[in-house]
């Protein structure tokens, strides 16, 4: 019972109930609204009057696929935030700096893509500061000082107690559409259907520079941002998040 996603510890139903569905990512796009309302104290949506879009990637920064990315970003003119795995700014800190110099913003996904139910809640902690320090450590002191603290969890999963220390430095993101673009069971018009269907003012959207996911989501990426400038939506970054 120590993996459940607790609210409360006297709340047995309703941490089963979170459990169960987040289990069931592996086949849907976009929790109900009630379930998000459920887990507290993370990003699922902006909430939003106006008709904005808050694209986002997980898993690089890797020179195979993220400078694809960056390519298609720029061909529409579009800034993004990237949640990198800290071992990926290490190896390849040129395309890190990509990023930067880019205009997007930074997000930290653990430095070694850990699962958080798996992992004991001191070394997952440990390992989001390490790449806090190496995300800060090739950024200016200035833009290191005044960068907003996104974070992640790699699958989703976060231990109660995880979330709860996390909270405190960090604005912990999940999303509203979950894009499966590492999915090979779905097809780029399987996801471009559900991203048309599901999009809507304020999602947070999913994909991955990853190799695992460049087949779908390098199909995708430019389908989707023709459909969302189209509807009208602008695109900003997670950076405009605010207290």
């Amino acid at each position: 019972m120590n993996d459940l996603l607790r609210i409360s510890s006297s709340d047995e139903v309703r941490s089963a109930t979170i459990t169960e569905s987040f289990l069931l990512m592996r086949i849907i796009f976009q929790f109900p609204d009630w379930l998000q309302s459920l887990y507290r104290g993370v990003v699922w949506r902006v909430r939003s009057t106006g008709k904005v879009i808050y694209l986002t990637f997980d898993d690089g920064c890797i020179p195979e696929i993220t400078p694809r990315v960056l390519d298609i970003l720029n061909r529409y003119g579009v800034k993004a935030t990237f949640f990198c795995v800290g071992e990926n700014i290490e190896k390849y800190p040129h395309i890190f700096r990509m990023l930067v110099d880019g205009g997007h913003a930074i997000g930290n996904h653990t430095y070694h893509h850990l699962p958080g139910w798996q992992t004991p809640t001191p070394d997952y902690l440990e390992d989001v500061l390490k790449t806090d320090a190496v995300i800060d450590s090739r950024l200016s002191k200035e833009d290191a000082q005044k960068r907003v603290r996104l974070f992640r969890p790699p699958y989703g999963r976060m231990r109660a107690g995880q979330k709860k220390a996390l909270h405190r430095s960090h604005k912990v993101v999940l999303w509203d559409v979950l894009t499966h673009d590492y999915n090979p069971c779905y097809t780029p018009e399987q996801i471009m259907r559900a991203i048309r269907k599901y999009s809507r003012n304020g999602s947070v959207v999913v994909f991955h520079d990853s190799l695992k996911a460049s087949g779908n989501m390098l199909t995708v990426l430019p389908q989707a941002l023709e459909f969302w400038l189209q509807e009208g939506y602008t695109l900003r970054t997670l950076n405009d998040l605010t207290d």
